[in-house]
């Protein structure tokens, strides 16, 4: 039976979403399923960190 792992963080872009969350899965990009569930939102005068981006990046493991 397989199991599906998950995990959600948040970063300034998706991408350092996504390493965030590898570097805690302590895995590789081949080894996941990555979904953004929003993206970037630039503050005022393009200024980042309005609203954060959001990923979940998931793996199957074999139970």
């Amino acid at each position: 039976m397989k199991k599906l792992k998950y995990l959600e963080t948040e970063g300034n872009t998706v991408e350092e979403a996504i390493a965030r969350a590898l570097e805690e899965l302590k895995l590789s990009r081949k080894n996941v399923k990555i979904q953004v569930l929003s993206e970037e939102k630039k503050g005022l005068f393009g200024m980042p960190g309005a609203k954060p981006a959001k990923v979940r990046v998931s793996v199957m493991e074999s139970k």
